[in-house]
C-alpha cells in the first residue's frame, strides 16, 4: 500500500539497522529461518508456509512477519525489538487497536564485496487485492538480480542508476563509484530508495527527480545502468513501475541512443530491454539500428522471446488484472494493438555497451537461451574485446597473428563406436559464455597446438601437409571461420 512518507532520520536509521543485524534479519538468517518449503512458496507468493514457519515471539520470525509476509504483529512484541514510535512518526509502521502493521516491505539484500543492505519498497499486490497504484514501487525480482550480475567490475569515479526504483542498483554500484547518481520519475521511488540507502550504510548516493537523462543534462558518467519501465503496451504509463508514456519500445531505444552523449570515453552503459519483432522483420537489425553510429561497441543478447498472447497474459497477470471484470477487455485491446502495429512477438534481454569514440565500433548482436556463468560483468569486457578483435583483423592480418585457444575450451568428438572418423567435433568453453561450436578437423588441429608462440600461417601449412590438403585452400577459408571463433572466445589474440 503506498503512503505518504516523511524524512527519514539517519539516527533511527542507524536504529532499526541494529535491530535487524542483531535478529539476523539477513539473506542467510532468513533463508535458514524459513526453510526450503517455506521459501520456494514465497516466490509463487504464497505466504502460508512461511506464517506457519514464522509463529510465536522469536525476533526473526516476528519481523519476518512485519516486514516481509505483511501481517500485523503485536505491538508490545513490536515495541520490545523496535524503535516503534520513531519508525511510525516517519510512516513506516502503522499501530492501531493493539496491532502494528507495516506500510512497506523490507528485505535483506547481499551486496557486493560482503556487504549487507537492505531493500524498501511497497508489498506486492496479490490476486483479489486490486491492482497496483500509479505510484506503486515495485521490490526487486529477477530483472534487477539479472542487470546486477551484468555490471562490469569497478573501481570507477561516476555513476548512474537510470530509473532507480527501490534503489537496488544504485546499492550495488555504491559499493564500485566514487558518487552514484540515481533518478525515478516517481517520488515515491526516490523516498523508498533513500530509506534503502540509510539502512544500508550507503552515503554516497544523490537521489534526483525526472524521465531520461533530464535530471543529469551536460553531465558525463563512467558506468550508467537502468532496469527501464520496458513493457509493451497500448495503455501508456498505466502502471509507471513498469510503463511509459513513449510507443512501443522507443523507451528502451532512447536510453540507448542518448547513453553516449553521458558516458565519458570508455564509459560502459548496461541496461535492460524489451523489443518488438515487427512483421517478420530480424530482431537484430531493430536494436542493431539503435546502437549503430554512437561510436559504441557492445553486446546485445536477446534471452527470451514471447509470443503477443504470452506476452500480455505475463504483465496482465503482473498487475493482477486475471479474474478481473476488465481481464477479457484488456486481453483483446492490447492483442488489437499488436495485430495493428504488426508485433508478431516481443524479445527479452540486454543491451551493453562501451563508448570506445570509434568509427569501426561493432556491436554484437544474439540470441543465447543456454545458462551463462554469472556474474556477467566479470567477463564482459573480454567478449566485447574478442568482437572488437575479430572485426578489426584482415585476413593478412590474422595469419600473421600468434593465437592462442581459451583456457576453459575443451574438446569433444562424437562418434559411433569403432568408427576411424568422428561425426561432429565440437569445441565447448566451460566458462563464461558456454557456448559450443562445431569445428571442422583443420580448426580442431589448430585448437590443439594454438598457444601463442607461433603464426596462425606457418601453423595452418602445417596442418594442410599432415591432412593432405592443399595449403593455399586451407589459408582462404580459414580465417572467416577462425575470426567467428575469436569473436565468440574460443580463441584469443595472444599478439
Amino acid at each position: 500500500m503506498s503512503a505518504t512518507l516523511r524524512p527519514f532520520p539517519r539516527p533511527v536509521a542507524e536504529q532499526l539497522r541494529s535491530a535487524l543485524a542483531e535478529a539476523d534479519y539477513t539473506v542467510s538468517g532468513v533463508r535458514d529461518r524459513l526453510g526450503d518449503t517455506a521459501a520456494r512458496a514465497l516466490a509463487r507468493d504464497q505466504l502460508r508456509p512461511a506464517l506457519r514457519a514464522t509463529g510465536g515471539e522469536e525476533p526473526l520470525g516476528v519481523l519476518l512477519r512485519l516486514w516481509w509476509l505483511g501481517y500485523p504483529v503485536p505491538e508490545r512484541t513490536v515495541a520490545n525489538l523496535l524503535p516503534l514510535r520513531e519508525l511510525t512518526d516517519a510512516g513506516l509502521l502503522a499501530a492501531h487497536e493493539g496491532e502494528v502493521r507495516s506500510r512497506v516491505r523490507l528485505e535483506p539484500r547481499d551486496l557486493d564485496g560482503d556487504r549487507r543492505g537492505y531493500l524498501v519498497s511497497d508489498f506486492p499486490v496479490l490476486p483479489g487485492q486490486g491492482t497496483p497504484d500509479a505510484q506503486h514501487v515495485v521490490r526487486a525480482g529477477g530483472a534487477s538480480a539479472t542487470l546486477s550480475s551484468l555490471l562490469v567490475d569497478g573501481p570507477v569515479e561516476r555513476a548512474l542508476d537510470l530509473g532507480t526504483g527501490c534503489g537496488v542498483q544504485a546499492l550495488h554500484l555504491a559499493g564500485r563509484a566514487s558518487e552514484v547518481y540515481a533518478t525515478d520519475v516517481n517520488p515515491r521511488a526516490l523516498e523508498l530508495a533513500d530509506i534503502s540507502c540509510a539502512l544500508s550504510g550507503v552515503d554516497n548516493v544523490h537521489l534526483l527527480q525526472g524521465s531520461l537523462y533530464e535530471p543529469v543534462a551536460d553531465q558525463r558518467f563512467d558506468l550508467i545502468v537502468s532496469n527501464p519501465p520496458f513493457v509493451i503496451t497500448p495503455d501508456p504509463a498505466r502502471y509507471p513501475y513498469r510503463e511509459t508514456e513513449f510507443p512501443g519500445d522507443a523507451f528502451c531505444a532512447e536510453v540507448v541512443r542518448n547513453a553516449p552523449d553521458h558516458l565519458t570515453e570508455g564509459g560502459w552503459c548496461q541496461i535492460l530491454a524489451n523489443w518488438t519483432h515487427t512483421d517478420g522483420a530480424d530482431w537484430r537489425d531493430r536494436v542493431g539500428s539503435w546502437v549503430s553510429g554512437t561510436g559504441c561497441s557492445g553486446w546485445v543478447v536477446q534471452r527470451d522471446s514471447q509470443d503477443p498472447a504470452e506476452y500480455v497474459e505475463l504483465w496482465l497477470r503482473d498487475a493482477c488484472e486475471h479474474g478481473t471484470p476488465e481481464y477479457d477487455r484488456r486481453y483483446d485491446a492490447w492483442l488489437g494493438h499488436f495485430e495493428r502495429e504488426g508485433v508478431d512477438g516481443v524479445g527479452f534481454g540486454w543491451i551493453c555497451l562501451r563508448n570506445d569514440a570509434a568509427q569501426d565500433a561493432t556491436v554484437r548482436v544474439e540470441e543465447l537461451r543456454h545458462e551463462v556463468e554469472t556474474p556477467v560483468g566479470s567477463y564482459l569486457p573480454g567478449v566485447v574485446d574478442g568482437a572488437m578483435t575479430a572485426h578489426r583483423l584482415t585476413d593478412a592480418a590474422l595469419l600473421s597473428a600468434h593465437v592462442a585457444v581459451a583456457s576453459d575450451v575443451v574438446e569433444e568428438r562424437v562418434s559411433v563406436p569403432g568408427a576411424p572418423d568422428p561425426e561432429r567435433i565440437l569445441l565447448r568453453q566451460r566458462n563464461g559464455t558456454r557456448r559450443v561450436a562445431q569445428v571442422g578437423t583443420v580448426e580442431a588441429a589448430l585448437a590443439s597446438v594454438c598457444d601463442g608462440t607461433m603464426p596462425v600461417g606457418p601453423l595452418l601449412d602445417v596442418i594442410a601437409e599432415l591432412t593432405g590438403r592443399e595449403t593455399t585452400e586451407v589459408r582462404e577459408r580459414t580465417p572467416d571461420i577462425l575470426r567467428s571463433l575469436i569473436a565468440e572466445g574460443f580463441f584469443r589474440v595472444a599478439r
